[in-house]
Parts: C-alpha cells; sequence; structure tokens
C-alpha cells in the first residue's frame, strides 16, 4: 500500500528548501524509475494526473505499472510574499506545483512572528485548512506531514507554527515532522531572536518530530566544498518525471546550503520510498527516538556530506566503517552541538546502499563505547537498511540522535532573547498583534524543555542493590 507524506512549505527559507527538495526527489526517482511508470515509490511524493479533465483526474497507483501522465508534488505552498512563489512557478519546477494548492499575499509578515501568527494566520485560516483538506484526501495512506520552514523571519515562523497548530488540532493522529532553520547568531534580522523563541515554544509543544538545521552549520559545510573547481554538468530528468535541469545552468544563492537540507529529508524517507532489507518508517523514528512526548528534537548528521552537484568531486568510495565515524564527527552535522559529550536519549542510523545488518552491528558496536547513552536506553540504536543510495554514490548513512545537547542552542536561543527583552527594545512592533505575557511564556516553555535535557544529562543510575546468600540454615 502507498504510504504518503504531505509537504507544507511556508516562507521564503521553506519555499527555497522546497524547491531544491522537489528536484532532487525527481532526479533521485528517475534514475531508479527508467520505464516512467507510476509506482508506489513515486506515490509517496506525487500525484499522477491526468490533466485532460477539469479539474485534472487523480490516477491511482494500481500494480504499479501505469504510465506518468502529469505529476503534481503533494504539497500545500505558502508565502505572505509572491516574489519566491512566482520564481518557482516560472522556473523548471512550474508544472510540479500545484497551481490549486498556493495561498499567497503581497505585503509579507515583515519580519514579525505575531503579524503572522495573528494576523495572516487567522486570516488565512480556512484557505489553508482547504488546501491541507485537499491534499490529505487525494492519500491512500496519509503517513505523516511534513513543515519546512525557518524561525528567524515572520512568515515561516509565524504562519509556519499557526500551521503546525492547526495539524494538531484537526489531524490529531498523524504525526508531524518539521525541518526548522535556526537563525545564525550573527543573522541581520534584529528581531529573529523574538521570533525564534516564540517558534521554538510552539515546535515544543505541538510537533511530534523536529530536525534543527541551522544556517550558520550548513555555510560552514558548504565552505569546506572546493567552491572553486570546475562546475559539473547536472544530471537530465527524464521528461515523464515534469523537469529537465539544463547542463551548465547557474546555481543561486543558499542553492548549495537548501540542497543540503533536502538531501537530509531524502534520505531519511528513504525507506518509506524504496524497499530495503530493514525498512524505517518515519512512524518508527517517533516511536524510538522520542522516548519523552516534548524532548523531539533529532541532531541530523550525514556522510557523504557534500553538495548534490559535487558528488562527483567524492575521491574515492568511502568504506562502511569510514561512513559511520564521520557521521559522528561534528563537521558532518546540520546543527553546531557536541553531542559526543553529552547524553544520547537515542540514536537512529539510516543507511542507503549495499549493507547488511552485520555490518552495521559491528560498526554499532566499534562506536558505542565512546558514546554516553542514557542509563535506562544503553542498547537505544534503531537501525534502518534501504537498497537504493542517493544517486551518484554508493553508500550513504543519515544519523538521528536525539542528544542533550541541543539543549546548549536552545540556551544560546533563550540568552538572545533575553538580551533583547529585557530592556523591551522592539516590543512595541509586537503589541500591535500580541500581548506580552507570550514572550513570558514561551520563555518559560523553552526553559522547560533546557531543564528536560538537563535533568537527563545530568542523572546518574541508581544504586545497585547487591544481597548476600546466606545459605540455608537448620534447626
Amino acid at each position: 500500500m502507498p504510504r504518503e507524506l504531505v509537504t507544507i512549505q511556508c516562507g521564503q527559507c521553506g519555499n527555497q528548501i522546497g524547491c531544491r527538495f522537489w528536484e532532487l526527489a525527481l532526479r533521485e526517482h528517475a534514475a531508479y524509475n527508467s520505464k516512467g511508470v507510476f509506482d508506489e515509490a513515486l506515490s509517496s511524493f506525487f500525484r499522477n494526473v491526468d490533466a485532460r479533465y477539469v479539474p485534472p483526474r487523480n490516477l491511482p497507483v494500481g500494480d504499479g505499472t501505469g504510465i506518468i501522465q502529469t505529476l503534481k508534488a503533494r504539497s500545500v505552498i505558502v508565502d505572505m510574499e509572491c516574489g519566491v512563489i512566482n520564481e518557482m512557478l516560472k522556473g523548471p519546477l512550474g508544472d510540479v506545483l500545484d497551481t490549486q494548492q498556493l495561498i499567497s499575499d503581497v505585503s509579507g509578515a515583515g519580519n514579525n512572528w505575531a503579524h503572522g501568527n495573528h494576523v495572516y494566520g487567522p486570516q488565512y485560516r480556512d484557505q489553508m485548512m482547504e488546501k491541507i483538506r485537499c491534499t490529505v484526501e487525494a492519500c491512500e495512506s496519509l503517513q505523516s506531514f511534513l513543515l519546512l520552514h525557518s524561525l528567524g523571519g515572520g512568515t515561516g515562523s509565524g504562519v509556519g507554527t499557526y500551521i503546525l497548530e492547526l495539524l494538531a488540532d484537526q489531524y490529531p493522529d498523524v504525526f508531524r515532522f518539521t525541518a526548522s532553520v535556526f537563525p545564525s547568531e550573527d543573522d541581520d534580522v534584529v528581531t529573529s531572536p523574538y521570533n525564534a523563541l516564540l517558534s521554538l515554544s510552539k515546535l515544543v509543544e505541538f510537533a511530534d518530530c523536529v530536525l534543527p538545521i541551522e544556517n550558520q552549520a550548513l555555510a560552514e559545510i558548504v565552505g569546506r566544498v572546493d567552491s572553486g573547481a570546475r562546475g559539473s554538468t547536472a544530471n537530465t530528468v527524464p521528461a515523464a518525471f515534469g523537469m529537465v535541469q539544463e547542463p551548465g545552468s547557474r546555481s543561486k544563492p543558499f542553492d548549495s546550503m537548501n540542497g543540503i537540507a533536502a538531501m537530509m529529508l531524502l534520505n531519511m524517507t528513504s525507506s518509506v520510498r524504496f524497499e530495503g532489507s530493514l525498512n524505517v518508517d518515519l512512524n518508527d523514528i517517533t516511536m524510538n527516538l522520542v522516548p519523552f512526548p516534548q524532548m523531539h528534537f533529532l541532531i541530523s548528521s550525514m556522510s557523504p556530506l557534500t553538495t548534490p552537484k559535487d558528488m562527483a568531486k567524492i575521491s574515492a568510495p568511502r568504506t562502511l566503517d569510514q561512513i559511520f565515524t564521520e557521521v559522528f564527527n561534528r563537521e558532518h552535522q546540520l546543527i553546531r552541538a557536541d553531542p559526543r559529550h553529552s547524553t544520547y536519549l537515542a540514536c537512529g542510523l539510516l543507511m542507503r546502499g549495499n549493507a547488511t545488518i552485520s555490518d552495521i552491528n559491528r560498526n554499532v558496536a566499534r562506536i558505542k563505547p565512546s558514546l554516553r547513552m542514557a542509563h535506562w536506553n544503553t542498547e537505544g540504536f534503531k537501525l534502518g537498511i534501504c537498497s537504493k543510495p542517493p544517486v551518484g554514490v554508493s553508500n550513504a548513512l543519515l544519523c538521528l540522535a536525539n542528544n542533550c545537547a541541543i539543549a546548549q542552542t536552545f540556551t544560546t536561543m533563550r540568552d538572545r532573547f533575553a538580551k533583547l527583552y529585557k530592556r523591551r527594545f522592539y516590543t512595541h512592533h509586537y503589541e500591535q498583534y500580541m500581548d506580552l505575557s507570550m514572550f513570558d511564556h514561551a520563555s518559560e516553555t523553552v526553559s522547560g524543555i533546557i531543564d528536560q535535557y538537563n535533568a537527563v544529562d545530568t542523572a546518574v543510575p541508581p544504586p545497585v542493590t547487591r544481597f548476600r546468600s546466606r545459605g540455608l540454615t537448620f534447626l
């Protein structure tokens, strides 16, 4: 049975990541679907429609041998500025994105979480829910929602978290994943500390699983890639898949950073789309890696870690031992943190390519002594194997770690917020749309999750009581 994922991309950053995500998803499916048929793997992200009808008619997967007519992404696209959306529609993805699933305005949220959450959210509530309902009804077995957004601006943070709260209310039984871009410490949006903390508090309350991504970490990763090498020729996607990437096309700013985030999402969903000897659904991730409801933030790392267009620059195939060692290296993380010196609540290792369970178990046994696992979950590894590697490499590994090191990231965000809020800088912009008590509530919520992670990090195993056998005595 098909297992669909509905993607909601919100704001400029969320839509730019979504654009790269759809581009790379088409490229990946084209590599493994040379016959151009609409199979279960493709149906996870796309609908196959017959555009001769008005409205277009959805074509079922059936036995997986039907020819692709017109692919439409299972997505809802939201932005309160129409610039990015118009650019996407004019580009090679224009035919893949369903224009009936777009919601936009013209003025934007002005980098103000309150404007997005308390004005645009309620204003477009009915439209957003109708778009989401139509997308959900086109699914046979909806597995989860995936929200792409950032925390530093106004639309992605304010409208994005408003949508997240709506999903929790209207679809409580469907898991809610978010790929949330955290702002850099030197972010040029002066109100980003307010937006980020308000958004983070909503992620704590209404998300089931959050994949934090830091702009600064992505920039450092891209900086380590040899940008001076000659440009590689992009792969051409068959016309049946709705998009053709012209050779020699020029990359746009942030494409490499967005591509790394998109690759992480493709690796995470690979087992949903392709077969393997040890498949892992998204539901399995939340079940095994989130031991406490609010402690659902997963630090992601990948190997090989490079921008998709630079896959050909990898000088030699990596061994499995190298790959496993690299995903526990800070330079391969999509967020700047130090998990090796903090406690792991659980750890997911999702392998793609030609590997066996014995290979994975051997590497876990090799690396495990250097990790500090929670004393109540010393065997807390969730393993997955998907037989299809990313395009251009023979093996790849994604690590999703629920680690207490994330508390330091939250502490930094809270401290940046406190520096502004204690002097009430810029708060008058927010008071137009909300009560200032929401700042205090958000700060308390974030402080609470920090305390929860710190409590696990400093916990010690209870003493073991040993009883001495006295043997038997007879009178």
